[in-house]
């Protein structure tokens, strides 16, 4: 698996993969309505507008299939000072979870973020996402809760942070 910075090219792949993955990993969160109305060309659309402007990063197979994307920039919210980083969205193709691409491109948010100068973050997760195990597996904490509308269904959203992300390097590391 290369991991490796999005280009523009790659906006259909990814538009592939999130559209994919919200509709495996959402399903009886989000409603149906919403899920089935996601098209791959207005997401595409969108990544062509967001990967000049920020840190998007990609998991290609040996044959060049993008499988999932994950990135990051700096916290969006202002609610929390502590933290000055933020994992914005991270995806991965279902029948790939599990293999150890998400700590993969963790890491290479980690380290752009690093960068920066930016050695703290929190990460947004549906409460009910089974998949939000993940970050506490690589050590975050839950520092808030927030309640958010999609497709006018209320959903409960959890805020989890890292004080010091090189703890999930280090982590790694010794895995």
């Amino acid at each position: 698996m290369k991991i490796r910075q999005a280009k523009q090219t790659d906006a259909k792949g990814i538009a592939k993969v999130q559209v994919d993955s919200w509709r495996t990993t959402y399903k009886g969160i989000v409603p149906d309505k919403y899920l089935h109305n996601m098209t791959y060309e207005s997401r595409e659309e969108k990544w062509k507008d967001i990967i000049p402007q920020t840190a998007v990063f990609i998991a290609e197979t040996t044959n060049g299939e993008i499988v999932g994307f994950a990135n990051g920039g700096k916290e969006r919210i202002g609610k929390y000072p502590h933290y000055k980083g933020e994992l914005y969205a991270i995806y991965i193709l279902e029948e790939y979870q599990r293999e150890g691409i998400g700590r993969l491109l963790v890491k290479a948010v980690i380290e752009n973020l690093q960068e920066e100068n930016i050695f703290s973050m929190i990460v947004q997760v549906l409460a009910e996402n089974r998949s939000r195990v993940f970050y506490e597996s690589l050590g975050a904490e839950k520092i808030d809760t927030a309640e958010i509308e999609i497709a006018g269904k209320q959903l409960t959203e959890f805020v989890y942070g890292w004080e010091n992300i090189n703890t999930i390097v280090e982590k790694d590391a010794y895995s």
